[in-house]
């Protein structure tokens, strides 16, 4: 396939943020994923440095907390300070034991060396809620919060930037739904008050690919707002852990922009492109499997509702078609990338998340090697590119044919280099691509990522699926032969 690239045309420039990630206090993202006082690969203050350093690995600049659903019920107020207690978590049932909060996730988040990103409870919150956590976190000295921050020893403020209001507050699943009329009141009154605490911070509202929806929200706040969030998740498994098979995530890829699409033409149609831009600030492959929690009849015991969220454990769930999928996300945010300005996996850490930890270590799953590739190897600025992929037929989950492409390829520029990402979706065949310039590169180099075969999974003591990080070589024009099932990110010096 042919592939014309034009440096020259600049689309625009990626935004680092759309690298970053997600944590919630579910099941072991927190305790026992990140922070584990009694690991023996965790820090002084309780953090496992192994996930510290594959973090930092690949330069997580940004990381949403502490919700999630988890966030609808939460009063940032029980964990702070030294006199916190045990709370009934009415989101997950679960207790949470109240040891990681607000300065806690600070702490991680300045070790990791990434901004932090907190999702307020606009569920059973209120604005005043959400503006006394931005007086904790952002004023210097001024107010009782301010001064508890200082008296919990932090004399200098978080300075805390992006904040958003409210997680998917329009689902009939979350504690404290509105409708679309009641959502866009309340936003209001919240940034309102937020704004005044602080009028630099960055403020999201909770949204989705929803006219009515966002016109509520848009017509209300957009003037305080500088973000708008979606979400995403393409195989749901929240009641059933069957996951789709490669073809029926193959069909995925085709709809990964969908949402996108709709949120900026209605952002264009109000005027407020440039003004506003697109958080897609949660976003995987496959859903969180949590059965018998939200929906009716809810389970009753531990064994209905609580211990199947070990099922999200599996490593073999995490293959090839996760990094596949991955690659065509970001690649689709990197397409989109005058409006997609934030995007976080979700999650970072267990659960669906790229790491995965054990009291041995840890496992970075296939899709942690895509951010690696993505975050360590591409350009900033993404330039134009034309061609025509060839199409296949895929079964999607449902057992119905859909097409999809067989090729997804996006140019950037790096300095004086073209880096290209290339992702071959077909499971059988290598293809060849042909890149055109019109000044003839000196040299070129790839690295690939693949596997076997596209169930290959990484396991403890077991890494199936890794990149393989090529020399340079002299560019003779051959063409470039892309592995079956694989994720390609080609570097081409032209001095």
């Amino acid at each position: 396939m042919k592939v014309k690239i034009t440096p020259e045309r600049e689309i625009g420039k990626r935004d680092p943020m759309i690298y970053g990630h997600f944590l919630e206090h579910f099941h072991r993202q927190i305790y026992g994923g990140i922070y584990d006082p009694e690991s023996p690969f965790a820090d002084e203050e309780g953090f496992r440095e192994d996930v510290l350093d594959a973090l930092k690995r690949i330069r997580v600049p940004v990381i949403r907390w502490p919700g999630g659903c988890f966030v609808s019920a939460y009063h940032w107020k029980d964990a702070v300070g030294s006199r916190r207690q045990p709370f009934f978590d009415k989101a997950w049932r679960v207790e949470d034991p109240a040891k990681f909060g607000t300065d806690e996730f600070i702490r991680f988040c300045r070790k990791v060396g990434c901004e932090p990103y907190f999702c307020t409870n606009a569920g059973t919150g209120t604005p005043e809620e959400m503006s006394d956590w931005v007086e904790y976190c952002n004023l210097e000295k001024e107010g009782k919060y301010a001064r508890w921050r200082i008296a919990n020893g932090f004399p200098r403020p978080h300075k805390v930037k992006y904040w958003s209001i409210g997680n998917e507050n329009y689902g009939s699943w979350e504690i404290g739904a509105k409708s679309a009329e009641e959502w866009g009141r309340f936003a209001l009154e919240s940034a309102k008050m937020i704004k005044h605490v602080d009028p630099s911070v960055e403020l999201s509202a909770a949204a989705l690919p929803d006219l009515d929806w966002n016109l509520n929200l848009l017509r209300h706040c957009g003037e305080f707002l500088d973000w708008i969030s979606i979400h995403g998740y393409w195989d749901g498994l929240v009641e059933e852990n069957r996951w789709a098979d490669y073809e029926g995530v193959m069909a995925f890829t085709s709809h990964t922009a969908d949402s996108i699409e709709k949120v900026e033409g209605l952002l264009k149609a109000m005027g407020l492109e440039g003004k506003i831009k697109i958080a897609f600030d949660e976003w995987n492959l496959r859903s969180w499997h949590h059965p018998n929690t939200f929906g009716l009849p809810m389970g009753v015991t531990p064994k209905e509702y609580l211990y199947p969220r070990d099922e999200n454990d599996r490593n073999e769930t995490y293959n090839v078609a996760d990094a596949v999928f991955g690659a065509c996300f970001l690649n689709t945010c990197l397409r989109h990338c005058n409006f997609v300005k934030m995007a976080n996996f979700a999650p970072a850490v267990n659960t669906r998340g790229c790491i995965y930890t054990h009291k041995d270590g840890i496992v970075l799953r296939p899709t942690y090697y895509v951010f690696d590739l993505y975050v360590n190897d591409l350009g900033d600025t993404v330039v134009d590119c034309w061609y025509e992929s060839p199409r296949m037929q895929v079964k999607n989950k449902e057992g119905r044919m859909e097409e999809t492409d067989v090729l997804d390829v996006v140019a950037t520029k790096k300095q004086d280099r073209i880096v290209l990402a290339a992702v071959n979706k077909d499971p059988e065949k290598a293809r060849t691509l042909q890149p055109e310039f019109e000044r003839k590169p000196k040299a070129y180099r790839i690295h690939v990522l693949t596997g076997d075969t596209v169930d290959s999974y990484n396991e403890i003591g077991k890494e199936a699926v890794r990149p393989a990080r090529g020399d340079w070589q002299e560019w003779k024009e051959d063409g470039l032969l892309l592995p079956k099932h694989s994720v390609n990110v080609i570097e081409f010096r032209f001095s």
